[in-house]
């Protein structure tokens, strides 16, 4: 199996993936934008459906997309390679570098292919790869019908009578191409595949782990061992976490919402309310303001939900946009045992009648302002 040279130049350069049959020399060739590991894989599995079995040992290429270390010593293959080859039940001997001697039969018929199909084709234009493998498969029905120039029969015929019940069957559903990649898990647990963000168990932060990514599902290893799954999904804003890979309290954090929080305001008291709800509706997105409410029920926790009702009041005194910091300081110092003192319109009148151009509120129309 391997590759033909790029000969097709239009929009941009297409390959052939080419695989053959060692007795029948029955073959197999479709076009690709590329010579990607993800191609690469996906050219074996139509290669094997289109065979209607599976060869018991597969000499590929010795190319960096499927064979990552190839010595007289070692072999190393690329980890999804080795796993469609697991899938299919079959074992993987690349050929030598610069040893074309190892695989003659492929060798001979990419040149045949290259001559009987690529340069019928030359002169004709494509749009899709649909359009380009679709001729390509009607000239491959014609290259393997034809009839041998030295003995009876064709390729077809040679396949069918003396190879095709030699090879093993094919597993009950094709292999789903994936991608392995590695990262290191971040303090927000989360990897990032696409557009999108996944979660992982807290416990693997600073871990290094493999992903395995296909057009359906994510999955993350580490030392071998799968430690979390996903449905894949095309495109989240929000980060997909698994409530079992969050710590404690991150998992309360995950179940509160805006009417949780209002609730527990209106239950707590009027000012506490009022303050909530100026947390929640300061910023842009509700979901901002969570972590402030949930910083509140930890101060009423801590100091009783009497006594913020009554520093919320106090802070309120002062401003109509109090802060966290601003009630957590009245409860340290205990400002909100201190009743809240109204001032009078004639008590703010006769203080301001200390300074003799100080003009108080009452002088404008606009009554006490606290």
């Amino acid at each position: 199996m391997g590759w033909l040279k790029p000969l097709f130049y239009l929009a941009l350069t297409a390959y052939v993936f080419v695989a053959v049959l060692p007795c029948s020399l029955y073959g197999y060739a479709e076009a690709f934008p590329d010579m990607k590991s993800n191609h690469w894989i996906e050219a074996h599995v139509h290669a094997y459906s289109f065979f209607g079995g599976v060869t018991r040992i597969l000499v590929p290429d010795n190319l960096k997309t499927g064979v990552i270390k190839n010595t007289r010593s070692e072999l190393v293959l690329n980890c999804s390679y080795h796993e469609m080859a697991e899938h299919y039940g079959t074992a993987i001997i690349p050929a030598r570098p610069v040893k074309p001697r190892d695989k003659p039969n492929a060798e001979g018929t990419v040149r045949v292919l290259e001559t009987w199909i690529l340069a019928a084709l030359r002169n004709r234009k494509f749009f899709t790869f649909d359009e380009l493998n679709k001729a390509i498969r009607e000239k491959l029905e014609e290259f393997n019908a034809k009839p041998f120039q030295k003995k009876k029969g064709s390729r077809l015929t040679a396949f069918i009578e003396e190879e095709k019940d030699f090879l093993m069957p094919l597993p009950a559903s094709p292999y789903e191409t994936a991608v392995w990649t590695t990262a290191t898990i971040q303090p927000d647990y989360l990897i990032t595949v696409g557009n999108c963000k996944y979660s992982v168990p807290y416990e693997f932060i600073g871990k290094k782990v493999d992903i395995r990514t296909t057009g359906k599902s994510i999955e993350v290893f580490y030392h071998n061992n799968r430690i979390a799954s996903h449905v894949r999904r095309a495109y989240s804003t929000d980060p997909v976490y698994m409530p079992e890979h969050m710590p404690e309290n991150h998992r309360k954090f995950l179940e509160y919402n805006t009417e949780s929080f209002l609730d527990w305001g209106k239950t707590n008291g009027h000012f506490t309310l009022i303050v909530v709800k100026h947390f929640l509706y300061m910023h842009k997105v509700e979901q901002q303001g969570y972590k402030s409410c949930v910083s509140l029920m930890k101060l009423a926790d801590r100091y009783g939900t009497e006594r913020l009702e009554n520093a919320c009041a106090k802070a309120l005194s002062y401003t109509p946009s109090p802060s966290l910091k601003n009630i957590s300081t009245i409860l340290k110092n205990g400002q909100d045992k201190v009743a809240t003192v109204k001032v009078s319109a004639s008590a703010s009148s006769k203080e301001s009648s200390k300074y003799g151009i100080t003009r108080g509120a009452s002088y404008y129309g606009g009554g006490d302002r606290l």
